[in-house]
């Protein structure tokens, strides 16, 4: 019965994870993920879409995140620096712990990212409101 019980909110809570996606429209779709050899580390190779106009909404990583665009524009909002317009085939790269937002051109937009962040950790951190 408990067990029952704990397979049915981890499904509830998907399904809201899942809702809030869909209505901010960003999408981060995780193509591979693997260990770094002889650390604490892994590498998430992941694949990010945004709609015309979608914002990411301001976060953090616990390590690094290293981007090019594929598809439309992307404009990076980084903590401390001006906003930067990136196109296809530019790339980027904001250290661990940097405050940032993305948001995606008129076309929207697509870009493949790489993590490399602690096992266990997060992906992404939401900043603090």
């Amino acid at each position: 019965m408990l067990k029952n019980l704990v397979l049915a909110w981890a499904i509830l809570l998907a399904g809201i994870g899942a809702a809030a996606a869909q209505q901010s429209g960003f999408k981060r779709t995780v193509l591979q993920k693997v260990d770094v050899p002889g650390s604490v580390f892994e590498s998430v190779f992941v694949m990010a879409e945004s709609p015309a106009g979608g914002l990411v909404g301001r976060h953090s990583h616990p390590g690094t995140e290293q981007g090019t665009v594929i598809e439309g524009e992307i404009t990076l909002m980084v903590e401390g620096q001006p906003d930067k317009i990136y196109k296809p085939g530019d790339s980027w790269l904001i250290p661990a712990g940097i405050l940032h937002d993305a948001k995606a051109g008129a076309m929207g937009s697509k870009a493949i990212v790489v993590y490399i962040v602690e096992k266990g950790k997060p992906l992404a951190i939401p900043a603090p409101k």
